[in-house]
């Protein structure tokens, strides 16, 4: 209980704080990347701390990316050995083995310092907690120009489950707008195949957007990709298979009493709309004690309202 609480504080500096100290792999004397406030600055090489030798640094064993390409490795190699590591890594130093430093944020160009054949590479040592290397992992993953929408997605998620961040300080803090994120996050609700899909290129986020609210999304996929088709074309076809009968679904709604509903349930649906802030429908289910209970929600701030509620187990009024 106690990890789980700390992890779910977050970082007592907060998240824009750390993104003064991370950047991304590659040419960094080009590119731009998202400082704290959303604002975009050009990258300019830090001063850094000192140079450390290749031996004394390890990669962290927590590092949730262990995919590094051979071509983009390649072509980093190759850009040090003409320009050096223009922006150093960051690293801290390992409590248990006094002069060894564990990388934070700069794998990649440790790995590719040492197929140039560096001796050594220019760090900045900073003092950061174990949730916290974790976390600039995460947010230096996000970084990344290769990476896929699912990865994104996945990026995000894991964000705002293991420390408690918000998509609007995600957006904030990242550079990013928050239809974005939650666009991103939608997708986490797909099956796994078009997540694997989406993963090795066979699907773009477009398509697998128009996916989400497909009756039989993976045969769906599947279609899109043995076709190849647009992401408009695979939005008509969505929107074709949304609007056919669906006879499933009228065999279950027929489960359900229609007509007027009695003056206790129509008193319990204001209760609980007055409760949670959304609209509420109760439904009872034919000849059984049974039913269901649909909440209406009309953006996606009052969808992330309802998960933090049913999550917390209280809402506004102990719902």
């Amino acid at each position: 209980m106690a990890d789980k609480k700390d992890a779910r504080r977050g970082l007592g500096r907060g998240l824009a704080a750390l993104m003064a100290d991370i950047q991304t792999d590659g040419d960094l004397s080009a590119s731009p990347t998202a400082t704290p406030g959303g604002r975009l600055a050009s990258l300019s090489p830090r001063r850094p701390d000192q140079m450390l030798p290749i031996e004394k640094l390890v990669p962290n064993p927590d590092q949730p990316r262990r995919d590094f390409t051979e071509p983009a490795l390649s072509e980093l190699v190759e850009s040090i050995r003409e320009k050096g590591i223009i922006q150093p890594l960051i690293v801290r130093e390992v409590a248990q083995k006094p002069g060894m430093y564990e990388i934070v944020a700069g794998e990649r160009r440790w790995r590719a310092a040492q197929r140039a054949q560096l001796h050594e590479v220019p760090v900045l040592v900073r003092s950061f907690t174990d949730s916290e290397v974790l976390e600039i992992a995460i947010v230096e993953n996000i970084q990344r120009a290769d990476l896929n929408a699912a990865e994104e997605a996945m990026a995000y998620r894991q964000l705002m489950d293991r420390f408690g961040h918000t998509q609007e300080k995600l957006a904030e803090a990242l550079g990013k707008s928050r239809s974005h994120i939650a666009n991103l996050l939608r997708l986490l609700t797909l099956p796994q195949p078009i997540l694997g899909w989406l993963r090795d290129g066979s699907l773009t986020a477009g398509h697998a957007r128009a996916l989400i609210n497909t009756p039989e999304p993976v045969d769906m996929a599947r279609q899109v990709i043995s076709r190849k088709l647009s992401v408009r074309d695979t939005e008509r076809l969505a929107a074709s298979a949304q609007s056919r009968p669906d006879r499933p679904k009228a065999d279950a709604a027929a489960k359900f009493k229609t007509g007027p509903k009695d003056a206790d349930t129509l008193a319990l649906e204001a209760d609980l709309a007055a409760n949670i802030g959304m609209k509420v429908s109760i439904e009872h289910e034919t000849g059984t004690e049974g039913g269901r209970i649909t909440v209406h929600y009309g953006s996606l701030d009052q969808l992330e309202t309802l998960c933090q509620m049913l999550s917390s187990g209280s809402g506004r009024s102990g719902f």
